[in-house]
């Protein structure tokens, strides 16, 4: 057993953990942090944990050494004190923004203003282990991925390791989202009136999130248009590019295939019959699959590839959990095989 603790544990990225190691069978929860419930028991913020714990939220100030200390503090928060957290523990997983884009120029561009520990990103590993499973064995320091980011990526994944997608031509990325992904505090546009039934888009270009796409799949003419659907949890990933000439959906198959085979949380959806014929995010709450898919018009090239996770799971807190694994050389599914969901 390990001792783990989190930095910020009364958001949903933290309850989501907080779940997640409080059944791990080989992590042990030490201290969870909050200012804003000092002194409150867990399960008075996240209810689904009563009698799981009898811990309660403590001061940041009173943390104590660690194996390994998760951050989920809001952006921007961790890399003013990321030399003190690394005082606490020898192993940090974020969850955030701050340690995700390697290239400072990249980060102060999408995120508009400079690094405050310009120095630290480049000791993080990039947390999507489908990309960098090998990296994360023994790692110290691993960062947190966008949800739209990390299905967009996955949506991506076959078609730019098997070398199918034309580099010249443009690749746009349509996501939906649920209102979970503001957060626990919210915005405006986040609060229930305002969410229910609408298709609202609210980012057609310019989403902080394609940097990392352009970082991980290594593609310049991408961009994300982001939309609010009416789901709490969620993210449906929608990616439109060409494929190169003479690609035909046997090797599209191919390639999906071997994503699959090769990363045991990705699974095909390309059925034939039935309701659920693509990825759907609703059958995936609180899991840690990723469902892809793909249609193919060969007589045009324009490829269709789908995505779908939970974004507070394979989007933030399950990934994080899956590297905790793999940085400490476990089966990386340890904790993380509840399917999902059905019907919800």
């Amino acid at each position: 057993m390990i001792n783990v603790s989190i930095v910020g544990a009364s958001g949903y990225g933290g309850g989501e953990l907080l779940r997640l190691l409080l059944g791990h069978p080989q992590a042990a929860v030490k201290q969870a942090t909050s200012r804003s419930h000092l002194g409150e028991y867990l399960y008075q913020v996240h209810p689904n944990l009563r009698k799981r714990t009898q811990l309660k939220f403590c001061d940041p100030a009173q943390l104590e050494p660690v194996d390994v200390l998760f951050l989920a503090l809001p952006h921007g928060e961790a890399q003013k004190k990321i030399a003190g957290f690394a005082g606490l523990a020898g192993k940090i997983i974020d969850l955030s923004a701050d340690f995700r884009l390697k290239d400072m120029a990249l980060y102060e561009k999408w995120y508009g203003a400079p690094h405050a520990a310009p120095e630290w990103p480049a000791r993080f590993v990039y947390g999507l282990p489908e990309l960098h499973r090998a990296e994360m064995a023994g790692a110290s320091y691993i960062s947190g991925v966008g949800c739209n980011a990390t299905a967009s990526n996955l949506a991506l994944l076959p078609l730019v390791k098997a070398g199918l997608i034309d580099p010249v031509s443009p690749v746009i990325v349509e996501i939906k989202v649920g209102s979970s992904e503001s957060g626990a505090e919210g915005n405006a546009g986040s609060h229930h009136a305002e969410r229910a039934n609408v298709i609202r888009t609210f980012s057609a270009f310019g989403h902080r999130h394609t940097a990392e796409v352009i970082q991980e799949m290594g593609l310049s003419h991408v961009s994300l248009t982001m939309t609010a659907v009416d789901l709490v949890r969620g993210v449906l990933a929608t990616a439109h590019a060409q494929v190169k000439p003479g690609v035909t959906t046997k090797d599209l198959w191919k390639a999906y295939r071997a994503a699959a085979s090769e990363n045991p949380f990705i699974r095909v959806v390309k059925e034939q019959r039935g309701i659920y014929r693509a990825p759907e995010p609703k059958v995936l709450a609180g899991s840690n699959y990723a469902d892809i898919g793909f249609e193919l018009d060969e007589s045009s090239g324009h490829v269709v590839s789908l995505c779908a996770i939970d974004n507070l799971m394979k989007g933030a807190a399950g990934s994080a959990v899956q590297c905790l694994n793999l940085v400490m050389g476990w089966d990386e599914m340890t904790g993380l095989d509840f399917p999902g969901l059905h019907p919800l």
